[in-house]
């Protein structure tokens, strides 16, 4: 490893990977926001295609990369510091610096989730491939999340993906080998899409979205079927116990629609980091 062996020591890699944690976050915020409306506007066109009408005039929203980052209140494009992760939040004290309108608390959250998860992510796996693939997991999630909480709506654009590089990874294997993959992504989607079937024919409702099938899938893949049982009970515990506060503070019934995903992301994630000491726990408190 050469000059390059500090690298794998387990506090500069804590911290790198925790910098580049609020770097990502930074883009993750653009994805976010941005990947909802772009889809959003490519379903109207491809449905005026598919009915033979004519398309709005309407300019398509910008896109992920080039596109500089503007205050969404006046446009004006954002200096390099203005951009700075939780700095510049901070710095502008939650307000734009040209029209002084708010900044939304997402930016530094979504920012700051993403480098302690990123450290946690390091601190975990240590410095080798997992680490790579840990933080690619890491990512995909939390923009994932953020999407749902916001729209509920999980876009195949990403959770597809986290399950396509969950099945090659266990080529490898890192985590999981084929086998294992490839039967805990087919549990995963099966157990929430039977779920979501046996509850619409009980009350003619729809209890989820088939984006977390896909997600649990991909979950699957990650860790095998074995951790689908943990991440569903963890999840649906955190979501009884947020949800419900979110609705009463808000003051809104239990009809009212909440999103899944980021239940099941957050119990996924935890379980791929901590599942084996939790398995331990558990086994060590029931004496099995």
């Amino acid at each position: 490893m050469g000059d390059y062996a500090w690298l794998a020591q387990p506090a500069p890699l804590i911290v790198l990977c925790g910098l580049l944690g609020l770097i990502v976050g930074s883009f993750l915020n653009v994805v976010i926001l941005r990947l909802p409306a772009r889809l959003e506007h490519g379903w109207r066109q491809q449905a005026h295609e598919f009915l033979g009408t004519v398309p709005t005039a309407e300019a398509a929203p910008p896109d992920l990369v080039v596109t500089a980052s503007h205050c969404p209140h006046c446009k004006h494009r954002l200096a390099a510091w203005d951009n700075i992760p939780l700095l510049g939040w901070l710095l502008l004290r939650g307000r734009c610096r040209y029209c002084k309108a708010p900044i939304s608390i997402q930016y530094p959250l979504v920012e700051l989730l993403t480098g302690v998860a990123s450290a946690v992510i390091a601190w975990q796996l240590g410095f080798g491939w997992p680490l790579l693939a840990g933080l690619v997991f890491t990512w995909i999630l939390i923009a994932a999340s953020g999407i749902d909480f916001r729209t509920q709506l999980l876009p195949d654009q990403l959770t597809l993906p986290l399950l396509w590089l969950g099945l090659l990874i266990a080529l490898l294997p890192l985590f999981v080998d084929a086998p294992t993959a490839i039967l805990g992504a087919a549990i995963g989607y099966l157990s929430l899409w039977s779920v979501f079937w046996l509850f619409k024919l009980l009350t003619g409702k729809e209890g989820m979205g088939y984006g977390d099938f896909k997600l649990l899938a991909a979950l699957g893949a990650w860790m095998g079927a074995a951790s689908l049982l943990p991440i569903i009970l963890v999840s649906s515990l955190i979501g009884a116990i947020i949800g419900g506060t979110v609705l009463a503070v808000r003051g809104k019934d239990r009809s009212t629609p909440i999103p899944f995903g980021p239940f099941i992301a957050a119990a996924g994630w935890v379980w791929f980091v901590f599942g084996d000491r939790l398995s331990v726990l558990y086994a060590s408190l029931f004496g099995l």
